[in-house]
This record gives C-alpha cells, sequence and structure tokens, in this order.
C-alpha cells in the first residue's frame, strides 16, 4: 500500500453520499511532503511520455499538479473557471458538471498557452464520474494538443469516472482507487 492509502486510511474522512474527505492534508491544509511523493510516483510512471506541459483544473488539483510539474521540469496549465480582464485574446472553452458542486460551469485555458506542440499530463485530486477530466481533455484536444498521460490521486473506482477515461483509451494512473466506501467510515482500495 502506498504512503497516500495509508495516509487516506489514517486522516481521511468519509460522510454520506460518498463523500471522502480530506482537506486535512490533500486540498486545503496541504502535506508537502506528500505531494512530492505523488510527485515521484507520478514522474515514474510517465517519465518517458515526453512531457511538455502539466494541466488541471482550478482550484483543488494546483497543489498537487505545481508539484508534478515541478517534478517533470515542465509548465502548470490550469484551467479557470471564469474569464478574468487578464486573459487576453481567444481562449479554449469548455463546460464541465461538478460532482462536488452539483452545477455545470464553463472552464477555459488561453490559445496562448497551448498549441499542438504540446504533449499534456492531466492532474487531478479526484476522479468520480470523469467530468472535469472530459473537460480538461476537450480543451487539450482542441488546441490540437496531445493527451500524454492522466493521473489522478484518488479515484472513487466505484463510479463510472475511471472505467469511462480508460475505455476511451486515454493511459490513467490512479494512486490511490477506492472501490468501496461505508457511511461508518471504512474504506476498501484496489
Amino acid at each position: 500500500m502506498n504512503v497516500l492509502c495509508e495516509r487516506i486510511l489514517k486522516d481521511g474522512k468519509v460522510y454520506p453520499g460518498h463523500i471522502l474527505k480530506v482537506d486535512g492534508f490533500l486540498n486545503h491544509q496541504i502535506d508537502v511532503e506528500l505531494l512530492e511523493n505523488i510527485a515521484d510516483l507520478t514522474y515514474e510512471y510517465f517519465k518517458s511520455e515526453g512531457i511538455t506541459k502539466v494541466l488541471t483544473i482550478e482550484a483543488s488539483g494546483i497543489a498537487i499538479a505545481t508539484v508534478v510539474s515541478q517534478r517533470f521540469g515542465v509548465p502548470l496549465l490550469f484551467a479557470k473557471k471564469s474569464k478574468t480582464k487578464n486573459i487576453a485574446g481567444d481562449v479554449y472553452k469548455t463546460s464541465v458538471q461538478s460532482y462536488t458542486h452539483d452545477t455545470v460551469y464553463d472552464v477555459i485555458v488561453s490559445k496562448e498557452y497551448i498549441s499542438s506542440d504540446d504533449r499534456i499530463l492531466i492532474v487531478d485530486d479526484f476522479l468520480a464520474m470523469g467530468n472535469a477530466l472530459m473537460g480538461l481533455i476537450d480543451l487539450t484536444e482542441q488546441a490540437g494538443a496531445t493527451v500524454g498521460g492522466i493521473c489522478i490521486a484518488i479515484e472513487k473506482g466505484f463510479q463510472e469516472g475511471g472505467r469511462k477515461i480508460r475505455a476511451a483509451g486515454y493511459n490513467l494512473y490512479s494512486l490511490a482507487v477506492i472501490d468501496e466506501m461505508t457511511d461508518d467510515g471504512k474504506i476498501t482500495f484496489r
């Protein structure tokens, strides 16, 4: 069992509705040493893929993606949930339905920062239904770039996202795949 699975068992909290709370170490208060371990595992898995950029979606994936991009020595690009005045020019845009927030929102990436020459490593903290990932894949493909791989910290294997992404032919690497979570707090890993 890897260090992320051990940490989930130690400090994660299961809430009704298949909600796993890991904000004490992964996506609110952040254990940087844990992120460095995640980055090392991700690098070992994807090091031969010729990654030129890491792509994530704001906000929870940014911390993980930052450390991963540093390990690869490539820029980090994150899809924004709203267009701001400091994004000049054209953007790639797609709609994403959030499982956590139960809402649909547009995400954008400036055309200035992604091109057909890029091999993108998509990184995020959670995979449930796969909607955010499909949005990031769509942005990558709009740019004519190649998805070199997808890395997820925690995949809810009992939901359809991972199966959908793998069935589409993408190289998906999840550091912790949860096959079952019960309301009494029991977590079963694949």
